[in-house]
């Protein structure tokens, strides 16, 4: 967030909110009662004589007096046995310790409330959040890959409120909240870290930590958390691909082995380089996507289609579209293809238009 200040027509200028810690806000509060408290005390002792103890045969008010005084005053206690008597003394308390009394009250009590209203929301935040979160996703790691994902996410229409970021670094928990995504502290390894984070209930886990043991063990523990989730995990090195989907995942990205094809590719021919990066990158050119299959399109031959499919799933598994079982699409089977990231009058995009789709037949 940002607060906007008007500056003659033409432009505006916008500066960021500081983010200010609640010990330092407490801190500053706390510092502001302390000022009204020695300020009043100073200026009881100034007008001393203008006070009378009742207590002392003398009416005589030492320091401890004025403080004595102050404290019990500012705190609207008021036992009376101090009293300002003479007229300068009423002045003041009338129209200066009087509203410095309403100060100290409103620091002390705003501060309790604040700070209790604070917590009461936030615990109420969480419960509704937990109530209400279902089939979301869970990612694990919020570095390179972790915010890659997620963005690529977001792009195609994620609901950033359904997703989910497990980081135990600082620097990636201020990154996740400041990009604005729920997030979870702790070691994803252990059992009662991921159920705060919903992974029971999730429909995708995404493990993207920097190390491929923890990734084995964090795999391990989601699919015993949760049976069903469809878990996508980053290895390092291929070796350890095989390792990660005897743990639980279904589906293993090894990067390294990625980075390392990709500048292969882009070695032996360059213009091929550029259209896998092209695939690769979210926005301009091309993109891989997946989608149903249109009623009209039923029947058809993959390579028949305005889509280039490269892909055909049919009952849970993937196919290429070359592959005999195919041929002809059927109704339930859905395309992988390679479209255009944005509609271009020459080049349109089936699927995108809210056609009829061959599952619809059946509702």
């Amino acid at each position: 967030m940002s607060s906007i200040s008007p500056v003659p027509e033409g432009g505006r200028v916008s500066l960021p909110d500081r983010a200010r810690s609640p010990w330092w806000e407490l801190g500053r509060r706390l510092l502001a009662a302390l000022a009204i408290l020695v300020g009043t005390v100073c200026l009881v002792w100034f007008d001393r004589y203008g006070y009378v103890d009742n207590n002392d045969p003398t009416g005589y008010v030492s320091l401890i007096d004025a403080i004595y005084y102050t404290t019990v005053t500012l705190s609207t206690t008021g036992y009376g046995d101090i009293s300002p008597t003479s007229d300068f003394a009423r002045l003041v308390n009338a129209f200066i310790i009087t509203p410095a009394r309403i100060a100290f009250l409103v620091l002390l009590i705003g501060t309790t409330l604040e700070v209790l209203a604070t917590q009461g929301r936030e615990m109420f935040r969480v419960a509704r959040w937990r109530k209400t979160m279902a089939n979301h996703v869970v990612v694990v790691g919020y570095g390179t890959k972790g915010r890659s994902a997620i963005e690529t996410l977001v792009k195609n229409g994620q609901d950033r409120a359904d997703v989910v970021v497990v980081e135990s670094g600082n620097t990636g928990l201020e990154d996740a909240n400041r990009d604005g995504f729920a997030v979870v502290r702790g070691d994803a390894t252990r059992r009662d870290v991921l159920l705060q984070a919903g992974a029971d209930r999730a429909g995708h886990i995404i493990v993207t930590t920097n190390r491929d043991d923890s990734n084995v063990m964090v795999t391990l523990t989601a699919r015993q958390v949760n049976p069903d989730a469809w878990i996508t995990v980053a290895a390092r090195e291929q070796d350890n691909g095989p390792l990660m989907k005897q743990s639980g995942a279904n589906s293993v990205i090894t990067s390294s082995d990625a980075v390392g094809r990709l500048l292969g590719l882009s070695t032996l021919s360059p213009m091929l380089g550029s259209v896998m990066e092209d695939l690769l990158t979210y926005g301009d050119g091309l993109e891989v996507a997946e989608r149903d299959l249109l009623v009209s399109e039923v029947g058809m031959q993959p390579q028949r289609l305005l889509d280039q499919v490269i892909a055909v799933i049919r009952d849970e598994k993937a196919y290429r579209y070359y592959d005999p079982v195919v041929s002809l699409l059927a109704r339930g089977d859905r395309l992988i293809v390679v479209r255009p990231s944005k509609e271009l009058p020459w080049a349109p995009r089936p699927g995108t238009h809210q056609e009829l789709s061959a599952d619809d037949l059946d509702d």
